[in-house]
């Protein structure tokens, strides 16, 4: 795993404490130094980037070097995101996400803001320019876009329509096949950079976006934005395919409930964000240990969380993988980017082992049919011969093999088995559809969606981070609209949270418009006219 380390500028709450700097940078190393005793800490990564200071703003807000040491956006992408680009052009499965606590700059690294484009959108852009100048007749590409949010351990599909999510998220599943993956997870084709832009607006509508004291913008669910990318070529008259998994993913910020003054659903959300956190750290020692030659019988705790567990794949698995830690220069937040540098210093000594993913999709749907006389054969015996002893250890490892966990003095595991047997049976089905089909669908699911016209009458959102302004759409054009919480009765049209939002908010009535009389007499006549059929 290579690691970076990348430090910003004072915030606005930094300045009004009149804030010392505790981060110095030289080369790949970052030293730390302890306000109160005055000690020096040094680690050594891969990457340090400085972004503290020495910069000018452009007139539309890009932030250019004024000197030598200033990392823009360019120089992170240049050094992280065309790494990433050119492990899937070999066909490896990578990984890039980012770590810090609340307010460290994450987002900004990964997403941007404004005029600077952060990794995500410029890395999303190059895929395609380079599939533009490499296409031939015997050579073409295949990409596909899934977004998903993992909130108070909850995995939700940040592409389906709100309304219709399962209100316990989407289960994770597992398969000796298709690895480690998220059931019903939509994956979505885009034939160019301007249809991923459209989907992940889509998606950063439906983010879940909450006030904490240290970061008024800050994301309360970790997001994980996955682009699926095939390359095939015609070599000696046979198709050849290669794939990789580009996972792209931004990290909730860590953060301590004093300096964040979190309380009631922000301080659940907080602890659940931490504790996913936790996990994932001690993975990464248990994974480093592993790699030192230590402790190799231990057990990874994967299964701890949901991120881990998704992530399992990028950590210790068949992935390059770069994680960028993101650090405040400021002495009042010395502690939290202490744990940050150590937790990345842990990350550093964690060793993958990737290999180039070619041509596997006829051996895949083979594989997946065979699974499924498997568990055909399962179920038989499973529902023959009256109730199933779930207390029996060679019947739980049978499940086990296929990725069903059960415990001893369980329910029944029959629904379990039939929808992994319907789970295998889609992804045939889908894998079997020409990418024209899929297209196709695409284009339906875009058609589908709500026409905003912003000429007519309509509610939308503003936000400090201009990038999730306008991101919500209401239109009110039916009558009444009510507006407040899920809990209000009648249930509102429009469902919003927050401070001050009552169940039951307001009303909006569409009331018929009065015409002078003058303008009215002139309406009715144009209304008898006969409609002239040359128009």
């Amino acid at each position: 795993v290579k690691v970076a380390v990348r430090v910003r500028p004072f915030n606005d709450r930094e300045k009004q404490k009149n804030p010392k700097c505790c981060i110095k940078m030289q080369g790949p190393s970052t030293l730390i130094t302890d306000p109160k005793t005055g000690k020096d800490r040094t680690f050594t990564f891969d990457y340090s980037f400085w972004s503290h200071d020495g910069f000018t703003e452009e007139a539309d807000g890009l932030l250019v070097p004024s000197g030598t040491q200033y990392d823009d956006q360019e120089k992170v992408y240049n050094q992280l995101g065309k790494e990433v680009l050119d492990n899937a052009w070999d066909g490896y499965h990578c990984c890039l996400f980012a770590y810090g606590q609340t307010g460290s700059g994450k987002s900004y690294s990964m997403i941007g803001y404004g005029a600077n484009k952060g990794i995500v959108p410029k890395a999303m852009n190059e895929v395609f320019e380079r599939m533009k100048a490499t296409t031939t007749k015997d050579k073409w590409y295949e990409v596909s876009v899934s977004m998903l949010e993992i909130y108070n351990e909850c995995v939700q599909d940040l592409l389906a329509d709100p309304d219709k999510r399962p209100s316990k998220g989407l289960n994770i599943r597992q398969s000796k096949v298709r690895g480690v993956y998220v059931q019903n997870l939509s994956q979505h084709p885009v034939p160019s950079f301007e249809a991923i832009e459209k989907i992940m607006e889509e998606g950063n509508k439906n983010r879940s976006i909450g006030s904490t004291e240290m970061n008024k913008t800050s994301s309360r669910a970790h997001t994980i934005i996955t682009l699926s990318f095939k390359q095939f070529e015609i070599i000696d008259g046979k198709t050849t395919e290669r794939f990789s998994n580009i996972n792209l993913v931004d990290l909730a910020g860590s953060e301590r409930a004093k300096s964040t003054k979190a309380t009631k659903e922000r301080l659940k959300e907080g602890c659940n964000i931490n504790l996913s956190l936790t996990v994932l750290g001690q993975v990464i020692n248990v994974l480093a240990e592993k790699s030192m030659g230590n402790k190799k019988n231990a057990v990874v705790p994967y299964r701890e969380s949901a991120l881990t567990r998704i992530l399992s794949n990028a950590l210790g698995g068949n992935s390059k993988t770069i994680m960028i830690c993101a650090i405040s220069p400021a002495e009042l937040n010395y502690d939290e980017s202490l744990n940050t540098l150590k937790y990345a210093e842990r990350a550093k000594k964690v060793k993958n082992v990737a290999v180039v993913n070619e041509s596997a999709q006829d051996k895949m749907i083979r594989e997946l049919r065979e699974e499924n006389d498997k568990l055909k054969k399962l179920l038989m015996a499973a529902t023959q011969g009256g109730a199933i002893d779930m207390n029996d250890p060679d019947f739980l490892a049978r499940l086990g093999a296929f990725g069903i966990e059960s415990k001893p003095g369980t329910n029944n595991p029959e629904e379990e088995i039939k929808e992994k047997l319907e789970d295998n049976e889609k992804e045939v089905k889908n894998m079997e559809i020409s990418w024209k089909d899929k297209l196709e669908e695409e284009k339906k699911w875009e058609n589908e969606r709500e026409v905003q016209d912003k000429t007519l009458p309509h509610l939308t959102n503003l936000n400090e981070d201009p990038q999730l302004s306008g991101m919500l759409y209401y239109n009110l054009l039916e009558s009444p609209i009510h507006v407040g919480r899920k809990t209000g009765n009648p249930k509102p049209t429009i469902t919003i949270g927050g401070i001050g939002i009552l169940p039951n908010h307001c009303v909006f009535e569409m009331e018929p418009k009065e015409l002078p009389k003058e303008e009215a007499k002139e309406e009715s006549q144009e209304e008898e006219k006969e409609p002239d059929e040359s128009e």
